[in-house]
């Protein structure tokens, strides 16, 4: 892959997001085989992805989306026809509601009020509604930010605030409590879930297990995702689901970037590049976390050590220190790794910062430029 991008530098302009298909593949074939062993239904997690131009080639494998609001459920209506479409937000309007219901066979809901405020809509529809509940255990360690769980949390109800017996035409049942975590934390969280919400499960029709899963992450624990899934099929009789996000695109994305300058700070190099934390890739400032970059090493590891920054005004704009065998010069690139999740649906204009292109490298090495981006694109999300 590394060979391929040197190669292919001089036809793309940077900044640009490279998404390879055939990674994307790779991951995909994981998560099919997982649906194929063991009956469930894997949805893509558009909040993490939404590239709606491989939407046709996700389609061949998965059972279709889900989405976070009215927007995401339409994309994936007009991109992913005749799939599965859910839908889950903590709070829906009346307009949006009557246009779900026509285009999402799922909605779940985060409260009893919500459920019964849109009953009219969703009855005479005939969708398959479902609750969003809270199992009151986390398995994060940090991120207090990403945890559904966290005291105070506004996601997910209560079994203290639930009655006794299910609200009617509730068919499914909906937890997400996970974060880029291995199948131990889910078999921990469903023991929770069965234990708090056990009274429930013989009378549904679907369970959803949420997303965060890590699937396709080497190293994670296939087995033990696909004997919980049997073991839930098997003793409930129930279609379960699971919607990850980041596990269909990980590993398969990349954002190249030109150096800019090179200025002396008081302890190190700082190097200016054309791409933004705080525009392109905004998970490093709000996990925080310090992405992959080819071709480097930890600080110290190598010759020369730099911080790596931006060219907004934002002081804190800083994607991290890395090292090098040779400091970078002004027009040399650079390749950052696992680009495709949360980049492209996360980016923003602040400081008039250009959107990064959107490439697509084909199976047969091609490279296809899906998206250019330009002032149009800044004007029109302002007034």
């Amino acid at each position: 892959m590394m060979d391929y991008l040197m190669n292919q530098e001089p036809t793309l302009s940077t900044p640009v997001y490279v998404v390879d298909e055939t990674a994307l593949v790779h991951n995909l074939e994981i998560l099919q085989r997982v649906q194929e062993r063991t009956g469930c239904h894997i949805l893509l997690a558009q909040k993490a992805f939404s590239m709606f131009r491989v939407y046709p080639l996700i389609a061949r494998y998965l059972s279709g989306a889900t989405a976070s609001g009215l927007f995401e459920a339409r994309l994936a209506y007009e991109k992913m026809p005749g799939k599965e479409n859910h839908v889950f937000c903590p709070a829906y309007t009346p307009e949006e509601m009557k246009e779900l219901v026509s285009i999402c066979d799922h909605i779940s809901f985060n409260s009893l009020a919500q459920l019964e405020a849109h009953r009219p809509v969703w009855e005479a529809a005939g969708v398959s509604v479902g609750l969003r509940v809270n199992p009151e255990h986390s398995t994060q360690d940090g991120h207090a930010i990403y945890d559904p769980c966290a005291p105070g949390s506004r996601l997910g109800i209560r079994r203290q605030n639930l009655p006794d017996q299910l609200p009617e035409g509730v068919e499914g049942l909906h937890f997400h409590t996970l974060c880029e975590q291995d199948a131990a934390p889910l078999v921990e969280t469903f023991a929770a879930f069965e234990k708090t919400f056990g009274q429930y499960l013989s009378c549904l029709k679907w369970i959803n297990l949420g997303g965060g899963h890590h699937i396709t992450r080497p190293g994670y624990d296939v087995a033990v995702l696909e004997r919980l899934i049997l073991y839930i099929r098997e003793k409930y009789h129930v279609t379960v689901y699971l919607e990850p996000g980041e596990a269909i695109a990980l590993g398969a994305g990349t954002l190249i970037t030109t150096v800019l300058d090179v200025v002396q700070a008081t302890d190190m190099p700082v190097l200016i590049l054309d791409t933004s934390a705080a525009c392109h890739m905004p998970d490093v400032l709000e996990m925080p976390y310090r992405p992959p970059l080819f071709d480097s090493g930890l600080p110290g590891e190598k010759k020369v050590t730099c911080r790596l920054a931006s060219r907004t005004c934002l002081a804190g704009d800083v994607i991290g220190e890395y090292s090098f065998d040779v400091l970078p010069q002004v027009g040399d690139r650079l390749v950052f790794g696992d680009m495709a999740i949360y980049s492209m649906v996360k980016n923003n204009t602040f400081n008039g910062m250009p959107l990064p292109d959107i490439a697509l490298r084909h199976q047969d090495g091609s490279c296809e430029v899906v998206r250019r981006f330009g002032y149009q694109d800044f004007k029109m999300r302002l007034s």
